[in-house]
């Protein structure tokens, strides 16, 4: 167990990829799945910090999978922010539902379904506690949505990135494959990059690294989890200097 000082987090940024929210059907969306990480959300929302949402799209489809089957690159990664958006959108209704306010704010215009990227817009939001969901990546294909999370929180001046995940932490090795993977408290960013330990993409680690942005990677499947991180409390791995 990870013990500490509570930490305070006046804004940051949740990353969650898209097969979080299929629970276990194995594609699309699962419903009760999306309203369970809607309220571990909302708690955190509760202690008043601002927070912004960046949410895969490996759900629904996944560019560098389409592109591997034939599909040109570009294209696929298209549809792949596409994905994103739809997953964003999900999830505001689940958090609004919860009476969260929020904005789904996508880097591909599309006005009658959600907000362009405009940064001052965006940090307004945040402002006004409401929660700022950003899809379609960066815009660009060839990006991560890890990359797109990571610069978005540098852009929204959050104080860490909160990586949701499967496990409760980094591992030298999967901990689903081998019984003695060993769990780090702490790891630098050079040995993430070194080890490829799979935190995120190494785009997403550099960008973290040089802005001196610490990457909290936690499990999304333990309830209360996010919270808990906030108190001080939980298993956890943070990526830092």
């Amino acid at each position: 167990m990870s013990e500490a000082p509570a930490v305070t987090y006046n804004r940051v940024m949740l990353k969650i990829s898209g097969e979080a929210l299929m629970g276990d059907q194995g594609y699309g969306l699962n419903p009760p799945t999306v309203q369970r990480i809607a309220q571990e959300v909302k708690s955190v929302h509760d202690l008043g910090v601002e927070i912004c949402m960046v949410i895969g799209g490996g759900n629904i489809f996944r560019g560098l999978a389409g592109s591997a089957q034939g599909m040109e690159r570009t294209t696929a990664d298209y549809m792949g922010m596409l994905a994103t958006v739809m997953n964003a959108l999900a999830m505001q209704s689940a958090l609004e539902q919860l009476g969260v306010f929020t904005r789904v704010i996508s880097a591909i215009p599309m006005d009658q379904v959600c907000e362009p990227y405009i940064r001052r817009r965006a940090v307004r939001h945040l402002e006004k506690k409401r929660v700022c969901i950003f899809a379609a990546g960066t815009g660009n294909p060839y990006f991560t949505t890890d990359t797109a999370a990571t610069l978005r929180a540098n852009e929204m001046a959050c104080q860490a990135v909160f990586k949701g995940t499967k496990v409760d932490g980094v591992y030298d090795k999967d901990p689903k494959k081998h019984a003695d993977a060993k769990r780090y408290d702490s790891v630098g960013y050079d040995e993430v990059l070194e080890k490829n330990l799979g935190v995120m993409d190494a785009t997403a680690i550099a960008l973290a690294r040089d802005n001196k942005l610490p990457i909290i990677v936690f499990s999304l499947d333990e309830p209360g989890g996010f919270r808990g991180i906030l108190a001080g409390k939980g298993t956890y791995t943070k990526v830092q200097g």
